[in-house]
């Protein structure tokens, strides 16, 4: 059985970029994942833009813009209407990163690629599914299935497995973290053991990463230092994805009395950063094991917070008092509050900037880590300003006019309507209406039609966007008091002067390039909740997949990476470049069978260990003889089978009589510790001791030594107590 597999990189192969890759098996295309970053790069559209029309599934991993920010792009612009799948945080979170990050961009810019209304469209198409639930595909799809593992990282990370029946499974396993932090647990890779393929990146491959202690020791000591110095403190974080880990150890260090770090503010300034820790608070089960249980003991939230204040603009936080410690978003410093901040508070002294994430190249933030000696930048400095004066007048000018055409064309379009509801009918003499006939309709029989002969006029009902237009009049209550009539405002009279003002302040952008000059300390410590270079290894070794495709990572890593690979694993590994089309089909020789009951009958099970039992099968497969026979535009009509169809088209295994079963060497099934056959051996009255890993037994003229194919060997004499250890050691296995 041949599956067809090819994988395509959209974008992300070949260097750090976000993550957009096509995977087609057989005849059903996923898309895995669907990322932007802040330069939107108008090739990356063209060219997701032409493959969308295969897409069959949209498969997201994270909820923050490198792994689903083109998803709004794509529902509204390019109407994508396949099934999108992410767990339950990745959709609640996903809202909040794509509300805030167009939100930063439309304070000072406009956005033309997407507005509110397609990240809404977006979401509405999403499935929310939960850790290990299986869910079918259709359509072309029949056979195969999806399921979500946990990835940690982010809360709802997801480690996407795609099964087909009959064969291995696909894994798509990037960013993944397999520690376990403070809110979250670790990936749970090892219990997939040989995928198909396996694909994952290379961006970490080669990073050492320094331990936890010594990272948050770092982080303490700094705001200390700054703090007491009296500077503020700007913490470059996401909106809700890693600033969960850093509010949450945040939070635990202010209540720390020996920090001393309560005594300074702490605040969250993001335009959903309230609703991010609402929604952290009710999920709480997809978080670690030791939240879970504090939680479930103790019933206190651990996003609870005492000390953090939430700020949704610079308003808010410039009421509080300094010295302060801000987490604020995005961690690039290209939008966002984090780069407002940056502006002004990079140039005093006093102050510390802390980015937390190796963003994408040439970003800011990305600059500031890997070329710490430069110290000035110049910088696109954009704004929205109100519009004034003239401008604000050619502003309504022009608002006005737009709103008496929209009046005239909603007139004209009315007026048709009611010419047409009249047309034919006209007014006799006696007042009766007659109905007009065409030349072209009349013949030499008499009409047998009925025309109306009284008089009807149908009153239209006028009315606007809201219903029919109301007559306040006629509501009034005759018996009400003149003195009291004034006191109810039946109607409150607006000019245009007030309606202006009630309506949002019109605004313009405008940018000019500055000069700043970094005074402030720059550090980076790493929260980025990913695996490093040497577990990543590890974790390939111990999976031992048969192909793997390697993604978003610089030439030397991916290189090096697939170089590892192949000397640990002997697996075929390849590293695409953008746009080329990988074909990692792979043979297998896999089939679906049924047992059929005479067969499972006749099973002798014997025990194999503690949780398994096995039995030697003599059998026959037999094929079903119904085919299909037809033309072959017959056959071209057929269906899609059902399961039931499905399973009564498999093949059968069957028992064969024992006289014509062929012979076979007996097989010896069972994995034997020498620690364990020690203890049987004692129990039997003999003894033996351990040397140098070898079980030495009858005074030491026996030993008995562990294989590498897993077995026991049993070397020495031939003597009595040869024989009797041997039949000991045969009775530990389940012999066929």
């Amino acid at each position: 059985m041949t599956s067809i597999v090819n994988f395509e990189g959209i974008w992300g192969v070949g260097d750090e970029t976000p993550h957009c890759y096509l995977l087609t098996v057989d005849d059903f295309t996923f898309l895995l994942d669907c990322g932007w970053d802040e330069k939107f790069d108008k090739d990356y559209l063209d060219r997701l833009t032409k493959v969308l029309p295969r897409v069959d599934c949209v498969l997201i991993s994270y909820p923050d813009p490198l792994h689903m920010g083109a998803l709004p792009y794509m529902v509204g612009k390019c109407q994508l209407t396949c099934p999108v799948y992410a767990t339950v945080p990745v959709f609640k979170m996903g809202q909040m990163f794509l509300y805030d990050w167009y939100q930063s961009h439309h304070n000072y810019d406009l956005v033309e690629h997407f507005c509110l209304d397609d990240v809404d469209a977006a979401f509405d198409l999403i499935t929310q599914v939960k850790y290990n639930q299986s869910i079918p595909m259709r359509g072309k799809g029949i056979g195969l299935s999806i399921s979500a593992q946990p990835a940690g990282h982010m809360i709802g990370g997801a480690i996407w497995r795609i099964i087909k029946d009959g064969e291995g499974d696909i894994v798509y396993a990037v960013d993944f973290n397999h520690k376990k932090e403070r809110h979250l647990g670790g990936c749970e890779l090892d219990k997939i053991s040989r995928p198909s393929l396996l694909i994952t990146d290379a961006f970490n491959s080669s990073y050492r990463q320094e331990r936890r202690r010594h990272r948050d020791e770092k982080l303490v000591a700094q705001l200390q230092e700054t703090c007491r110095n009296g500077g503020n403190v700007l913490v470059a974080t996401d909106t809700g994805g890693r600033v969960l880990e850093m509010t949450h150890m945040l939070e635990q260090m202010w209540n720390t009395k020996e920090s001393g770090l309560s005594a300074y503010s702490l605040a969250i300034l993001s335009n959903t950063g309230y609703h991010v820790i609402h929604f952290a608070k009710q999920m709480i089960e997809w978080m670690s094991e030791k939240l879970t249980k504090a939680f479930d003991t103790l019933r206190t939230n651990p996003f609870s917070f005492k000390h953090l204040k939430f700020c949704h603009n610079l308003t808010d936080l410039s009421r509080l008092p300094s010295p302060k410690v801000v987490l604020a978003s995005f961690p690039d410093l290209e939008s966002g509050y984090s780069r407002e901040l940056f502006v002004q508070w990079a140039t005093n002294p006093k102050n510390t900037i802390i980015l937390t994430s190796r963003t994408g190249p040439d970003s800011l933030a990305r600059r500031l880590i890997d070329n710490p000696q430069i110290r000035t930048f110049k910088l696109l400095e954009k704004r929205r300003v109100r519009l004034e004066g003239p401008e604000l007048d050619e502003h309504y000018r022009q608002k006005r006019e737009q709103q008496q055409q929209q009046q005239r064309i909603k007139e004209e379009v009315e007026s048709s309507s009611d010419s047409e509801d009249e047309e034919g009918l006209e007014a006799g003499k006696h007042d009766i209406i007659v109905l007009h006939e065409k030349a072209g309709n009349q013949s030499m029989f008499r009409s047998r039609k009925h025309h109306p002969m009284f008089p009807y006029h149908e009153d239209k009902v006028r009315g606007d966007d809201y219903g029919e237009f109301i007559n306040l009049e006629d509501f009034e209550i005759s018996g009400l008091k003149e003195e009291n009539k004034e006191n109810i405002d039946l109607q409150i009279p607006y000019d245009d002067d007030d309606m202006m003002e009630m309506e949002e302040a019109p605004t313009k952008c405008v940018s000019q390039t500055v000069t700043v000059r970094v005074a402030a300390q720059v550090l980076f410590i790493d929260f980025e909740g990913r695996s490093d270079g040497e577990s990543i290894r590890k974790i390939v070794e111990a999976m031992h997949p048969l192909r793997v495709i390697l993604v978003r990572g610089s030439h030397t890593d991916l290189q090096a990476f697939a170089e590892n690979i192949r000397s640990m694993t002997k697996a075929k590994v390849f590293t695409p470049s953008l746009g080329q089309v990988v074909n990692a089909s792979m043979e297998s020789h896999i089939y679906q069978i049924k047992l059929s009951e005479s067969l499972v009958s006749s099973l002798a099970l014997q025990p194999a260990g503690r949780e398994m039992e096995v039995a030697w099968v003599d059998g026959c497969v037999t094929f079903p003889t119904d085919t299909i026979e037809g033309t072959g535009e017959e056959a071209d009509r057929q269906v899609i089978a059902t399961e039931n169809q499905r399973e009564k088209d498999m093949a059968t295994l069957a028992v064969i009589p024992r006289e014509q079963a062929p012979p076979h060497t007996p097989v010896f099934i069972n994995d034997i510790r020498l620690s364990g056959f020690k203890q049987v051996l004692s129990r039997a009255g003999i003894s033996s001791e351990f040397n140098a890993g070898i079980l030495w037994c009858a005074n030491g003229t026996l030993a008995l030594k562990k294989q590498d194919s897993g077995s026991v060997s049993l070397e020495g004499p031939l003597s009595p107590d040869y024989f009797e250890i041997r039949e000991l050691l045969y009775s530990q296995y389940a012999i066929l």
